[in-house]
């Protein structure tokens, strides 16, 4: 059976016009049908009882929409939110909804773990098991539809590196954009990657005003190399060089590590990589949860390391740490109720859909 989900809005509606030929139905109905795909999501093809039960049980048989299961929700006592989904294949994946007063963020997942191996992420100790659909990407933001939630905007910083699935990610960009489908402004949808050229490159050929935000975390290629292995196939000077390309201004996210990345040369070092790009940077501190044997920066420290940014003229903030009463930080939760895997690198990775 085909799955509508898996499709951009036009492609979906025009397979169900066909099937609404075949039946002799009128052509509203595919429209009918598309809108409650996405736009005003029903669960299965029989709540959507505007429809004549006939035709209800006809896309049932015909089609397919399917959910992803909610293993486990979480709230802290922030108001922050973390869900773990079980896919088909018993994989997991999580999702955090951040509210803040009159938005509500979703941080969702683009791969099943991830085979970037970060010293400091949780996810990537957690290994690679296969890169998401884009029912599976975008439906995240559907199941928090179902449950009531209503989101304002989309981070792509959750499991995985959105830019080693782009062809999954592409669609799924289509459909939290698309008026006719999730319809989230592009400027509240941004993409992180720790620096993917190909896939920055085919982010940046879009037409929509999509942000980028880059996982920069140590502002020299040997500390760099340290922390994130992927600094191998794309050096810090190629990801600076992509992001000074890139239309739209650029973030740079930066986890601060107690004794580190976090002293005043290092400070310095990466107000020059910002100001060449233009980039505003988001300081991060380190969630105790995916610590993985570091220390998080102590708030005297980030407050320096804040400081000497600005004074070399750099739009900064440090990011506000949300649910640390919970199992919030990336992959926690997943490896907390699913186990680990051993971890594989990126160049092991034979799913990897760059652009």
């Amino acid at each position: 059976m085909d799955n509508l989900l898996d499709l951009p809005r036009a492609e979906a509606e025009q397979r169900l016009a066909r099937a609404m030929h075949e039946a002799g139905e009128p052509e509203y109905r595919a429209r009918q049908v598309a809108d409650r795909l996405w736009r005003n999501p029903a669960p299965i093809f029989g709540d959507m009882t505007e429809l004549p039960v006939s035709l209800r049980e006809r896309l049932t048989s015909t089609f397919s929409i399917p959910r992803l299961q909610l293993d486990t929700r979480q709230r802290s006592s922030d108001g922050t939110e973390k869900f773990l989904f079980r896919l088909d294949d018993g994989e997991g994946i999580e999702t955090v909804a951040i509210p803040e007063q009159n938005r509500l963020t979703l941080c969702i997942s683009s791969q099943a773990g991830c085979a970037l191996q970060c010293a400091f992420c949780a996810t990537g100790a957690m290994g690679f098991a296969r890169n998401l659909r884009p029912f599976e990407i975008a439906g995240q933001v559907r199941e928090l539809i179902l449950l009531g939630l209503k989101p304002t905007n989309i981070v792509f910083m959750g499991m995985g590196e959105p830019l080693m699935n782009w062809k999954a990610v592409d669609v799924a960009l289509s459909l939290l954009n698309d008026p006719g489908a999730l319809g989230i402004g592009a400027r509240h949808i941004t993409v992180s990657t720790v620096g993917v050229l190909p896939g920055i490159q085919a982010l940046a050929a879009r037409s929509e005003q999509f942000r980028l935000a880059l996982s920069i975390h140590a502002p020299t290629d040997a500390l760099r190399q340290q922390l994130m292995p992927i600094n191998t196939k794309y050096p810090l000077a190629e990801v600076i060089d992509a992001a000074k390309t890139f239309v739209r201004r650029v973030t740079f996210e930066y986890v601060l590590l107690g004794g580190v990345n976090d002293a005043e040369s290092h400070a310095v070092q990466l107000a020059a990589l910002a100001r060449a790009c233009g980039a505003f940077v988001n300081l991060i501190p380190l969630h105790p949860g995916g610590a993985l044997g570091f220390t998080p920066s102590t708030p005297k420290a980030t407050r320096a390391f804040m400081g000497t940014l600005r004074k070399r003229g750099v739009e900064v903030a440090i990011r506000k740490s949300r649910g640390i009463d919970i199992s919030a930080a990336c992959g926690q939760l997943r490896v907390e109720r699913l186990g680990r895997r051993s971890p594989r690198g990126a160049e092991q990775n034979r799913d990897v859909h760059v652009a």
